[in-house]
């Protein structure tokens, strides 16, 4: 099959400024592209400021930035998309905000990016629109260009309808969605989720496909994964083995490690992981072992307040775990607030015995994946909330845990922590096979092959 030319419009460029001119930022959704788009491709999106930037071409990329004003970010960005649609489709965790002026800059920041990718795409190509903040774009774009293939993909929940049609503006949005011809979820619960609330809006369809004015819009998931080969090409370095014994020997070769890395955000379940493991260490239930937790929560959103509160909230526990239970010169509890380089986590997960991944809501959660991957002896064992998209593919390799569940939180730990090693290899040699037989380059495969065909 030949493939058409590609544009790709998420809310962020691949590229980030660094001093007077740009660098390929990290990330799995940039490395999936990157191969698909050199030399054949565009990707429409905002720069990280408020700079105006004139299109240019990075890595043999075409990139083309799109203007925001401060009223655009705290409008449309930290106002309509995450204090609004963020909580909302994180199953509520937190009340979200319905402002009518967030919408009307919603809506209009959305037909900006619209217009910029009818501008950059070529004749009968396709386009790929990535994410919450810019669900209303297919529909915008398609009144322009309706010539083109349009796929959209969601990263993160889609809501069940009954916290969905809370949102004033729900039929708007799917309306906005509809707007493709191809919608994609991380989960088939999420698609499901999402064919309901196009029927409540009035849309027909059945199995995977919905009816939108006319047009059939296939609606499926397509589960997200890591590059796996990158992720076990550091793992099998030498120098990624020593970095991890040295991280160990500084936190003095406890007998078990506990080890969470997350974004600094509510919804991630970082609170409710510390208070477990303080009951764990009240309860004794391990003994006399010696056992520490490493939390590396990388800095997100420090302006909301939300996610101040967040911060505040684990950095107390942090310090009542280590008032209550450390000893001079041994915290229990090992606290990072800052973005660590990926070849030093993958550092991290060899050096971690357990996991522990709690978010009481999540799309897929990448970092269970990047652990399994990087524990190349197969060892190790992974607690995963029953509410991260990854879950539905390693339901029989993880210890599932509901996060809203404290006492089932602590066993799970202790569960985690006396595991076999014949259980804990057999277990991690499943996962492992089953991310490697899916992974990020599959992913954009598999969408771009159904929007192409």
């Amino acid at each position: 099959m030949v493939r058409r030319e590609l544009t790709v419009v998420a809310n962020r460029l691949p590229v980030r400024r660094k001093g007077d001119g740009w660098i390929t930022s990290p990330g799995g959704l940039v490395t999936a592209l990157k191969p698909v788009l050199e030399g054949n491709g565009s990707w429409v999106g905002w720069s990280g400021d408020v700079e105006q930037y004139e299109p240019f071409v990075q890595d043999d990329i075409s990139v083309v930035p799109v203007q925001f004003d401060e009223v655009d970010l705290d409008e449309h960005y930290a106002g309509f998309s995450n204090a609004t649609l963020w909580p909302l489709y994180h199953h509520a965790v937190r009340e979200p905000v319905f402002d009518a002026s967030w919408w009307d800059r919603h809506v209009d920041v959305n037909q900006r990016i619209a217009e910029a990718a009818a501008a950059t795409a070529t004749e009968d190509s396709l386009v790929w629109v990535h994410d919450y903040h810019l669900q209303l774009v297919p529909a915008q774009l398609r009144k322009l260009r309706p010539d083109l293939r349009i796929g959209f993909f969601l990263h993160i929940p889609f809501p069940p309808h009954e916290l969905f049609q809370r949102l004033p503006w729900r039929r708007e949005l799917i309306n906005g969605l509809l707007g493709s011809d191809v919608v994609g979820f991380q989960t088939d619960g999420d698609a499901d989720n999402f064919r309901r609330a196009a029927h409540a809006a009035g849309r027909s369809g059945t199995n995977d496909i919905v009816a939108a004015d006319g047009r059939i819009v296939a609606v499926d998931a397509f589960p997200i994964s890591i590059d796996v080969v990158a992720s076990q090409h550091l793992a099998e370095d030498p120098a990624t083995h020593a970095r991890a014994a040295k991280i160990r020997a500084d936190l003095g070769n406890p007998d078990v490690v506990f080890l969470g890395v997350d974004r600094l955000d509510y919804t991630k379940g970082i609170d409710v992981r510390l208070e477990a493991f303080g009951q764990l260490l009240e309860s004794g239930a391990l003994g006399h072992r010696d056992v520490v937790f490493v939390q590396i929560a990388v800095p997100s959103r420090e302006t909301v307040d939300d996610y101040r509160e967040a911060r505040e909230r684990v950095e107390q526990l942090v310090g009542q775990l280590n008032g209550t239970y450390g000893r001079i010169g041994h915290p229990v509890v090992h606290y990072v607030h800052r973005e660590l380089p990926f070849d030093v986590l993958v550092s991290m997960y060899q050096m971690g015995d357990v996991m522990v991944v709690t978010p009481f809501a999540d799309g897929m959660n990448l970092v269970a994946k990047e652990f399994v991957v990087s524990r190349d002896n197969d060892e190790g064992v992974l607690v995963l909330s029953e509410f991260a998209g990854a879950a539905s593919e390693l339901d029989d390799v993880a210890i599932l845990v509901n996060p809203y569940d404290p006492e089932a939180m602590t066993l799970a730990l202790v569960g985690a922590a006396t595991l076999s090693l014949e259980e804990r290899v057999a277990r991690m040699s499943r996962a492992r096979k089953t991310i490697e037989a899916n992974d990020v380059h599959d992913w954009a495969s598999s969408f771009l092959d159904r929007l192409n065909a």
